[in-house]
C-alpha cells in the first residue's frame, strides 16, 4: 500500500514540474505526462487544503463554544498550574 504523498512534498514536485516547463527542459514527448501530474498533484493539494480547513474550523467551533469555556474551581487553571507541567 502506497503511503499519501504529504502537501509539502506534492507543492515541491509541482514547483519542479513548473520549473522544468519554464526552462523548456521538458521533452514535447513528456510534456503532456508532466501536466497530467502536475494536474494531479494540484488536486490532491487542493483537497488536503479542503480537509485541513474543515478540521480547523472544528476545532475552532469547539475552543468558541460556552460549554467548553475553562471554569474557575478548574484546577488546571489555578495559579502557577498549566496543562504542561508534569
Amino acid at each position: 500500500m502506497r503511503k499519501a504523498q504529504s502537501y509539502s512534498d506534492a507543492l515541491k514536485e509541482i514547483e519542479t514540474i513548473v520549473s522544468e516547463i519554464e526552462s523548456q527542459s521538458v521533452d514535447v514527448d513528456l510534456l503532456s505526462e508532466k501536466v497530467k501530474r502536475a494536474i494531479k498533484l494540484i488536486k490532491h493539494c487542493k483537497l488536503k487544503l479542503r480537509n485541513t480547513e474543515k478540521e480547523l474550523d472544528g476545532v475552532l467551533k469547539e475552543f468558541d463554544d460556552p460549554e467548553n469555556d475553562v471554569k474557575e474551581s478548574d484546577p488546571d487553571t489555578q495559579q502557577g498550574s498549566t496543562l504542561f507541567d508534569d
